[in-house]
């Protein structure tokens, strides 16, 4: 059976714009017994219609599960037409809600998989990637379409619903990695926390990423698929001794994307508003509440709807190197660096910068960068409070070593993230040695800028020393380049710190 629908209503949820059609009824007909359409035990429905350029971000389809469903599976397409140069086309993101419903807050949630598949299923014991497991309860269940962009001919879609009868099965208890690796003491401990999976829109599989996380060096991972918790339970028997799991999201909004790191299994975060909406700060709190950190990604990102818009006052910490260093990093960093300056001037709290891969497929290399972290041991609560104190530094892998500090004529001393209480007109060096870094330059960065940089020996092993005084410089943070490859621009990332801070500043 297959109905048309002409929309007519918009209606809005908050300020952000949705749409609800009209409701997929499978209380006409009978299960199929395989002679007249379907499988044994099968109903299927088809949805088409059209969406309008200036479409709301969210479009639900209701549709009426009755008793007796065992699984609902949902597959679409939607029309691709030609488009002038430098005007979206059609895309479209597909989810599901359940029968508690689709509020903000996602009690109803079932899954998103995003632009990433076509078809998916779910049932009690088991669920396509990206959606989760259980129950396939009777109410109005309602299949959550995600126009992010329409083209000017509009976006036409097609949508099949599924429903196989039978006794429902069991959905087993997800097996979640524990909060805590055996580790070494205080130590620093190197991390990926931005990462892809088949679980949203990566290639790779869990195994496949600890495999990958353990042969680059790390210690610790966090889980951060695009709107979906499903692969919170998807590591067991991967984790160890040496690798720590930690569970998160990467909350993918219309105006941005945050790395929800560490945060509790099974905790789903919503991100169905825009800046416009004033809503970021309740999911920020929803994100610590739920023991995560709030991490803006990619801040300056090209892609549409990548760019971060809600400012940074929520923020536990930024990325400011994601994947490969690229212009974009730069101009991330250069707004880190300024927001530096507004601390030191009061008018900001300190904003620690950290670095992630955000691999989803080869050739992305897992662990370019990671973040370098001072813990107290291999634990969720003591790395994500080494991040908040900026106790970190970011590498390009794990060839690179580096200790950073700086020192008072009197013995004084301060490492990364710290400050180092001397008076405004006591002489203080800055040291960094670093190794596994041919070809770089080492650069110190203070409020000023960059005020001095020398290349290192050929081997890329070196200490490098520079003095100042805290009237000079109100902090030091220290950067390891690659010669240039872009006119105009500092050579690519290999290694930098977070900052030193000096006398009363900070």
């Amino acid at each position: 059976m297959e109905r048309r629908d002409v929309l007519r209503l918009w209606a809005v949820a908050g300020a952000t714009g949705t749409l609800t059609l009209g409701r997929v009824s499978f209380a006409d007909a009978a299960p199929t017994d395989g002679r007249a359409g379907g499988g044994p035990g099968e109903q299927t429905r088809r949805v088409t219609g059209r969406l309008p350029t200036g479409s709301p971000d969210f479009v639900y389809l209701p549709v009426e599960v009755p008793g007796g469903v065992r699984e609902i599976a949902v597959a679409y397409r939607y029309d691709k037409p030609t488009v002038p140069e430098g005007t979206a086309g059609n895309a479209c993101d597909i989810g599901i809600f359940d029968e508690r419903g689709t509020g903000l807050g996602g009690a109803g949630f079932r899954g998103w998989s995003g632009g990433a598949r076509t078809e998916f299923f779910l049932r009690a014991d088991e669920a396509t990637p990206g959606y989760l497991p259980g129950p396939v309860n009777p109410g109005t269940w309602h299949i959550a379409l995600g126009p992010y962009t329409v083209a000017p001919q509009g976006l036409s879609y097609d949508v099949t619903v599924t429903l196989k009868y039978g006794p429902q099965g069991h959905t087993p208890a997800p097996v979640h990695p524990p909060e805590r690796a055996r580790g070494r003491g205080r130590a620093w401990y190197r991390g990926d926390s931005h990462l892809h999976s088949v679980h949203s829109d990566g290639k790779r599989t869990p195994a496949e990423i600890t495999a990958l996380a353990r042969a680059a060096g790390l210690d610790f991972i966090n889980t951060s698929e695009h709107n979906t918790t499903s692969a919170h339970r998807a590591w067991e028997g991967l984790w160890g001794d040496d690798l720590l799991i930690l569970t998160g999201e990467e909350v993918t909004t219309r105006n941005g994307h945050v790395v929800a790191m560490g945060t509790d299994p099974e905790v789903f975060i919503d991100w169905r508003y825009r800046a416009r909406d004033n809503a970021f700060g309740k999911y920020a709190r929803a994100i610590r509440r739920a023991g995560g950190l709030v991490i803006p990604a990619h801040p300056h990102a090209t892609c549409i709807g990548c760019n971060w818009k809600f400012g940074l006052n929520e923020a536990d910490a930024v990325e400011v190197w994601n994947g490969p260093y690229t212009p974009d990093d730069e101009v991330t960093l250069a707004e880190w660096d300024n927001a530096l300056v507004a601390h030191v001037q009061g008018r900001a709290d300190w904003l620690p910068a950290v670095g992630h891969s955000d691999a989803h497929r080869d050739p992305d290399v897992v662990g370019l960068p990671q973040t370098v972290v001072l813990a107290d041991d291999l634990s969720r609560r003591a790395l994500q409070n080494g991040i908040r104190a900026g106790r970190v530094w970011i590498a390009e892998s794990s060839k690179v070593d580096l200790a950073f500090s700086v020192t008072g004529e009197r013995g004084e001393h301060a490492g990364i993230g710290e400050r180092l209480a001397v008076s405004r007109t006591a002489k203080v060096t800055a040291r960094l040695t670093v190794s596994g870094t041919p070809g770089c330059t080492v650069s110190f960065v203070t409020d000023q800028g960059r005020l001095y940089s020398t290349a290192l020996p050929p081997s890329g092993d070196g200490t490098v020393s520079w003095q100042t005084t805290p009237d000079y410089a109100a902090y030091i943070r220290a950067e390891v380049r690659h010669p240039s490859t872009t006119p105009g621009l500092p050579g690519p990332m290999a290694a930098m710190t977070n900052p030193v801070f000096l006398g009363r500043w900070g």
